[in-house]
């Protein structure tokens, strides 16, 4: 056989690999020429929305500086110069609104309201989500759209049937007043709590709890052992939100708190501002205001990790 002589079907076999290999790189350029666009639109995406995030963050920003540094002007400073900074920090006026306008006694009743109302909603919340989200009984899906339509019924449809019952109860008058308002917040933080927690505890493996019976762990240890260590990062990041709605809830305390001793925060504000009539210290208004926020500003700060990192159930052990 001549050595130069080809094989038959020799040239078809070369072919196609020739027009595949063409192919092949026709492609790629296609793919990366294609590519490039959708690039440069992602990058114009991108930087749009870096400049509405920064117009928001100074729309949010500036107003809480323009706060804080008038809260040491005068008042005269105040009228006369409104956005320049204070000519001499008056410290006096933070202890002028702790004492004299009774922040102090509203901030801690707050505390204890806030606090109270806090501890116990996310304990009972938490509960009535495992229960309804682990266990099928009759009425369980009935409980559950229960509370779900809690979450779309006006509050202030709520405030006078409430006030009657509270009244009835003896929880209005006198330092039971707080009591009243804490079962209030109690009512008011329930039905999200619930809505909240019950898609995460529903989302957890059978085999959690099944190994748990299998070491002989009951219904309330398997729950505060095992099912709520694992829940966490959704009860950090749903204590935010119940902390920030209580704490900056007014309508509840105004229809339901009547006793001066124990007005909130949001109630003392107000009525710092109706008893001075037209001798308002601006000062000492500012000054109580950044008492009332600073809070808000710490708590948010401490866990903004755990409300940025999502209630994604912990099933790592």
């Amino acid at each position: 056989m001549n050595p130069t002589t080809t094989r038959p079907g020799a040239e078809h076999t070369d072919r196609p690999a020739d027009v595949t290999a063409s192919g092949r790189r026709r492609g790629g350029r296609s793919a990366r020429s294609s590519g490039r666009p959708r690039s440069s639109e992602g990058r114009g995406y991108s930087a749009l929305h870096h400049i509405i995030l920064s117009i928001w963050a100074l729309l949010v920003i500036l107003p809480l500086l323009w706060t804080v540094y008038t809260s040491f002007k005068t008042s005269q400073e105040v009228l006369t110069d409104p956005f320049g900074l204070p000519a001499e920090p008056q410290l006096e006026n933070y202890s002028r609104a702790w004492t004299e306008a009774k922040i102090g006694q509203y901030f801690a009743n707050t505390l204890i309201v806030v606090g109270s109302a806090l501890i116990i909603v996310m304990l009972l919340g938490a509960m009535c989500a495992y229960i309804l989200a682990r266990y099928r009984f009759p009425g369980n899906r009935t409980i559950y759209f229960g509370m779900v339509a809690g979450l779309t019924f006006p509050i202030f449809l709520a405030v006078v049937p409430l006030f009657f019952v509270l009244r009835n109860m003896g929880l209005l008058e006198g330092r039971m007043g707080l009591v009243g308002v804490t079962l209030s917040y109690v009512a008011f933080a329930l039905p999200f709590t619930v809505f909240f927690l019950h898609s995460f505890f529903a989302s957890l493996p059978e085999e959690i709890g099944e190994a748990a019976a299998i070491d002989g762990a009951g219904d309330f240890r398997t729950f505060f052992q095992v099912m709520l260590p694992m829940a966490k990062p959704g009860l950090a990041s749903l204590a935010i939100f119940n902390f920030l709605g209580l704490w900056n809830q007014y309508l509840l305390p105004l229809v339901l708190n009547t006793d001066r001793r124990n007005y909130v925060l949001a109630q003392g504000l107000v009525n710092l501002q109706a008893q001075q009539g037209y001798k308002v210290d601006w000062g000492g208004m500012f000054a109580s205001v950044v008492i009332t926020v600073i809070p808000v500003i710490v708590v948010y700060v401490i866990f903004q990790r755990q409300l940025q990192g999502g209630v994604g159930p912990s099933t790592n052990k």
